[in-house]
């Protein structure tokens, strides 16, 4: 259906075709993919390739047979989650080693995925590699390039384009709900050092990689990175130019990586998308806001919601929405399955997400692996996302407007 189509169909009155228009807009929470049989190794056992390993023990028929990390604790402690798997120092001895892990998830310090990911396509593997996919544009392009030639699947791991809440409210917007598009706004509060203690020094610099200049995007890369995607997917467009500043406000503890950032990028036509991240607030926590002519969306993780403009007609979907108050706003609830739900008289029982939403981004990878499917967000994506969060980083450092080029937006 063309987008004037669906907007024509949005005016239809509720009742038999304002069902018919739900059920056609609304994703649904699918069941969990059969992994049948496939056999995943976890490359990367820190902080985030743990939460990697619970999400994939939800995943019927999956199995983790070898986890990879240079130091043995972080082994030890992968190898507490999913039992005793085959352990390897170096992802090339993993290679040599676990020939039957035909799937491998890249959870390693940014800076170093780059070799890690080229090794595995090369040899065959399909990799599911965390965001931002590199650290400079050169290995990003690198991963791009890899990911184009290859016979396996390679996955970005920019979670909102797999979550289904947000899935929803990319449904709404592409069929003109929002209207207009006005501006956007961004955030990521965590009170948080996000450093990690280490009984050996050698560790314990690499354990804090994040807070090493040399290496590092920081804020801007580490979490801006899947904001900014979600931007370019609800837009269909990439910025132009960006300014970004940034400070220490709480941890002033030696590190030279500010804690507190936010940069505004410039798009087409005069819009704007203002970012914010700190690490000595939680305030509001992580969420993203998008406004237009008649109605603005916002979206946190694992809940979103749409607030009306007074002037925006009702249609007919709304007669199944479910509605939350926020002080003098009223917003109406993205619920997937709201059809079904509603039909229930368990729509209620539908806000928010079952589950994270890394769940849903491996989820994504495992069912394109098993059946040779398009992934959700492939490397161009990733490049693109990276591109975008490396200039906004050489703004914040240089504290001058970056350009962001088409060419640095491509592979070639």
């Amino acid at each position: 259906m063309t987008d004037p189509d669906r907007r024509d169909f949005l005016r239809l009155s509720a009742g038999t075709a304002a069902l018919a228009f739900a059920t056609e807009l609304l994703p649904t929470l699918e069941a969990a993919p059969h992994a049948a049989g496939l056999e995943v190794a976890l490359v990367g056992c820190g902080k985030q390739g743990r939460a990697i390993l619970g999400e994939l023990s939800k995943i019927e028929g999956l199995k983790v047979v070898a986890v990879c990390d240079v130091f043995e604790s972080r082994i030890g402690a992968a190898k507490r989650r999913v039992g005793e798997v085959a352990s390897f120092k170096t992802h090339k001895e993993l290679l040599a080693g676990a020939p039957n892990a035909t799937a491998w998830i890249v959870a390693t310090p940014t800076h170093l995925h780059r070799e890690i990911v080229l090794d595995a396509l090369a040899a065959g593997k399909h990799v599911y590699c965390e965001a931002p996919i590199a650290a400079s544009l050169e290995d990003a392009r690198a991963i791009a390039i890899a990911a184009r030639n290859a016979k396996s699947i390679f996955q970005s791991g920019l979670l909102a384009r797999s979550n289904p809440v947000y899935q929803l409210a990319h449904s709404f917007a592409k069929s003109g709900a929002l209207r207009d598009p006005i501006r956007a706004r961004a955030q990521f509060h965590k009170k948080s050092s996000w450093r990690a203690s280490a009984n050996d020094p050698a560790e314990e610099k690499a354990h804090n990689w994040f807070l090493d200049p040399k290496v590092s995007l920081g804020l801007l890369g580490e979490a801006g990175t899947h904001s900014f995607d979600v931007a370019h997917w609800f837009w269909n467009a990439y910025p132009l130019a960006v300014r970004a500043a940034g400070s220490l406000q709480l941890h002033k503890d030696g590190r030279e990586v500010p804690d507190t950032v936010t940069c505004e990028f410039e798009f087409a036509e005069g819009r704007r998308l203002q970012y914010s991240a700190t690490l000595a607030n939680s305030f509001e926590g992580q969420h993203e806001v998008f406004q237009g002519s008649m109605a603005t969306i916002k979206l946190a993780q694992t809940a979103g919601w749409m607030f009306k403009e007074a002037d925006a007609p009702t249609q007919g979907w709304e007669v199944y929405a479910n509605r939350q108050q926020f002080h003098e706003e009223q917003g109406i609830t993205l619920i997937a399955d709201a059809t079904k739900l509603a039909k229930l008289g368990k729509l209620k029982e539908g806000v928010g997400l079952p589950n994270p939403p890394l769940y849903y981004a491996l989820a994504d990878f495992v069912k394109s692996v098993v059946e040779q499917k398009p992934v959700a967000c492939g490397a161009d994506e990733g490049l693109r996302a990276a591109a975008v969060a490396i200039r906004a980083h050489e703004a914040l450092v240089s504290g001058e407007r970056v350009e962001i080029r088409e060419a640095d937006l491509k592979a070639e």
